[in-house]
């Protein structure tokens, strides 16, 4: 069941996503070669219990971290480890907080040091392919509408959409309703009216699109072993427009 939030709840969610939104950009600017993952891990955590908030995924289903970190054909869920960031790396960094009763969620691509052409293309059109997708979020569209933006653009550019994992509804949990894939059908799925929160998460890949569990036996990566990214924003809808509440 879909969960409606208030003006004043999204208002909360609001707040909670601009810490979010600053506390990923100090990651970002800490995301270089010879760091390992498992020290921004441990950024990331002292960086939301300074503000105030609290890690959403530190314990969510027997997670045992507070950050995501996920690198080159890792996609999601990644163990934070002593893995150093190396030259040439794609980092996926997904993050939650728990603020006021409610989270956010969202995640970003970041090229570690000097990346290649080819690389940096994939993690530009994902980028692009959410933008796009958030522009559908208007009431009257419905998830299809998203979905099938997002997928059209990522395969004219060469790319796949990973099919087995979404976006999702967000608020009081981390997971709600309702499921918001990277793929589908215009006018397919449920429709979206004023006061849904969600997260939009494309996750794109430079081979195929099947996945298969990450070493660490909890993340997911490309089967192909092929490059991906992932951003992800939450986004509420409104009757004006779809706004971003994680920026």
């Amino acid at each position: 069941m879909v969960s409606i939030k208030t003006e004043n709840e999204i208002k909360i969610i609001h707040e909670g996503g601009k810490i979010l939104a600053t506390v990923v950009k100090e990651l970002e600017k800490m995301a270089k070669p010879g760091i390992t993952t498992l020290e921004l891990d441990r950024a990331a955590e002292a960086l939301i219990l300074s503000k105030g908030a609290k890690p959403a995924f530190k314990g969510y289903e027997g997670f045992p971290y507070s950050l995501c970190a996920s690198v080159n054909e890792n996609i999601v869920h990644g163990f934070p480890s002593n893995y150093v960031l190396k030259d040439g790396d794609l980092l996926k960094l997904d993050l939650g907080i728990l603020y006021k009763g409610f989270n956010t969620d969202m995640a970003i691509t970041v090229a570690v040091g000097n990346v290649s052409f080819e690389p940096k293309r994939l993690m530009n059109v994902t980028k692009k392919s959410l933008r796009l997708g958030i522009k559908k979020a208007k009431i009257g569209n419905t998830i299809g509408d998203i979905g099938n933006t997002i997928q059209r653009f990522v395969e004219d550019q060469g790319f796949s959409v990973v099919r087995d994992l979404c976006g999702h509804g967000i608020g009081k949990s981390v997971h709600e309703d309702p499921k918001i894939p990277n793929y589908g059908k215009r006018g397919a799925g449920e429709k979206l009216v004023e006061g849904m929160v969600i997260c939009i998460e494309p996750m794109v890949t430079m081979g195929d699109y099947n996945l298969k569990k990450s070493a660490d036996g909890y993340g997911y990566a490309t089967k192909d072993n092929s490059l991906s990214a992932h951003f992800e924003h939450t986004i509420a809808i409104t009757t004006k427009r779809p706004i971003i509440l994680t920026e």
